[in-house]
């Protein structure tokens, strides 16, 4: 075990030394696994190769010239400890997040490691807040689930919409318009799992929980920023957003759009898989994303876009883990009472947990007195600067190059619904 100094000063046990800069992705050989594996490549950091298939692993490995493969299953603790040792956090890539996360999330605590993961299950999300506060506060580490496309993206586009003078909204409308969605294999696995978690119904953030919804979805018409323009969508389309926005966002109303040719690609059977159009593996899919926050009378717009959904992942999940690590929350804070020091564990902690609601086994974590209580289990928008962040990945001015790119735009438009 060694230590340090970090924070106020007080010396901390950070576990078994770390090896720096390097991460384990576990579920690397998967669709966006890869994707997180070529993005740490891209920056500079180690990627540690961790799943269930072995072979996999080792043709991975290879493919990359040569990386640190260590096969582990979510059934055995100790693999996992292995999978983990030495490293300065995890990335779960590996669905359904029903199965994969808690396991992983117990090994990153043990370790007393940072993580991170991309799920989409809400029921998911919603149970890693509830289940791991406590927890992660006593190993004095960060927890960041749904750091992905769904989740993490629209929570930073809210939070940037917002800006720092608010913590409320009357209502929180997000938008999808995706010119079409090839769903992975693991896409259709946690569909099935939280359908079979649902009984087959839907769920809707509204009066300020989650509440059970049937019948058929309503469908409107969504006036998007060109190209893209006017678009069937079919609402009630919840996805983790309606989890980790009210972690920081105190709101009645959030409610979620897609456009109907992707949501009709989603539900057919015939829909094959994402193919790679490019050298990095990116389908030609491309996405845009808008966020309107309307409080007293005042509406505020942000917008995203780019391409591909599981490719923008990486980017997303990769450069959480480096601002975890650098201490780069916010101002230095989570939830304005937890110090976090250089290595993405908490210093020091005050507050209760925050209150949760339950429906019928699914807990959303709900906002607590001045956002007291994360005790380490955080959202995106809950824990960065969302403007600094989504700059970061833009090709705008201080961004990276690539295809992404992100706005706060005028309420001069509109949506239409019927």
């Amino acid at each position: 075990m060694n230590e340090s100094t970090v924070g106020t000063g007080r010396t901390v046990s950070q576990g078994p030394a770390r090896a720096e800069r390097t991460v384990v992705v576990y579920g690397a050989y998967g669709h966006t696994g890869r994707f997180v594996v070529a993005e740490l490549l891209d920056r500079g950091w180690t990627p540690v190769l961790s799943g269930r298939d072995a072979d996999r692993l080792q043709a991975l490995a290879a493919d990359h010239g040569g990386l640190d493969v260590r096969p582990a299953t979510i059934d055995d603790p100790a693999s996992l400890d292995r999978a983990l040792s030495g490293a300065s956090a995890v990335v779960n890539c590996a669905g359904p997040f029903a199965s994969t996360a808690a396991p992983v999330i117990e090994a990153a605590l043990r370790a007393r490691i940072p993580y991170v993961d991309v799920a989409a299950e809400l029921e998911a999300v919603a149970d890693t807040f509830t289940r791991f506060a406590d927890r992660a506060r006593e190993a004095g580490t960060v927890i960041v689930p749904a750091m992905a496309f769904y989740g993490g993206l629209s929570d930073l586009l809210v939070s940037a919409a917002l800006g720092r003078d608010r913590s409320a909204a009357d209502e929180v409308l997000v938008a999808y318009a995706l010119n079409s969605w090839h769903p992975t294999a693991g896409t259709r696995a946690s569909s099935r799992v939280s359908r079979q978690r649902r009984d087959g119904r839907r769920l809707l953030h509204t009066n300020g929980r989650l509440e059970f919804r049937t019948g058929e979805q309503p469908r409107s018409r969504w006036s998007f920023p060109e190209p893209v323009g006017e678009r069937s969508v079919v609402g009630e389309f919840t996805m983790a957003e309606s989890v980790t926005v009210p972690r920081h966002v105190r709101t009645g109303e959030i409610r979620t759009f897609m456009t109907v040719e992707a949501v009709n690609d989603l539900v057919s059977p015939d829909t094959p898989s994402p193919a790679a159009v490019d050298e990095r593996g990116r389908s030609a899919q491309t996405f845009l994303v808008e966020v309107v926050v309307r409080s007293d009378g005042e509406e505020r717009r942000a917008v995203a876009r780019g391409r591909d959904i599981y490719a923008v992942t990486a980017p997303l999940a990769v450069e959480a883990v480096i601002r975890i690590l650098d201490g780069r929350i916010g101002e230095g804070r989570i939830n304005g009472d937890e110090l976090i020091g250089g290595d993405g564990r908490i210093t020091g902690s005050a507050g209760s947990a925050s209150t949760g609601v339950a429906v019928s086994g699914v807990t959303a974590a709900g906002v607590g007195s001045n956002l007291v209580g994360s005790a380490g289990v955080g959202s995106a928008g809950e824990l960065f600067d969302a403007s600094d962040f989504l700059t970061s990945l833009s090709d705008s001015e201080g961004g990276r190059a690539g295809d992404f790119h992100w706005a706060l735009t005028t309420p001069a438009r509109t949506a239409r619904e019927s």
